[in-house]
């Protein structure tokens, strides 16, 4: 299965899938770690995280997936949400919390 399949397939499968530097135990960085304690605000406590670190294909695959350059990246049902500036900024509004509300989250 080619990178693309692959990643297609983890973003399906999984309500909330965040791609990122290391994992959600141990972040690589500053903007993998603020993405996970997001997550963790907003109350969702099952998420699969894929470390981009531990293979360049995903890495690289991931942006191209969802053409945004920058890691990490949250997906909700299999759709492209956005890096934790995002996340953030949606979280600040409630949005965040309404969106993984039908994910598993108790928010």
């Amino acid at each position: 299965m080619d990178i693309q399949n692959t990643i297609k397939q983890t973003v399906t499968e999984n309500p909330v899938v965040l791609f990122m530097k290391g994992s959600a135990q141990f972040p690589q960085c500053g903007f993998s770690g603020r993405a996970v304690q997001i997550l963790k605000a907003c109350g969702v406590d099952k998420f699969v995280t894929v470390d981009v670190l531990a293979d360049p294909e995903i890495r690289q695959g991931i942006k191209d997936y969802s053409s945004w350059p920058t890691i990490p990246q949250l997906y909700v049902n299999g759709e492209f949400v956005g890096g934790s500036d995002i996340m953030y900024e949606m979280y600040q509004s409630g949005e965040l919390q309404t969106l993984l509300k039908p994910a598993g989250s108790d928010a």
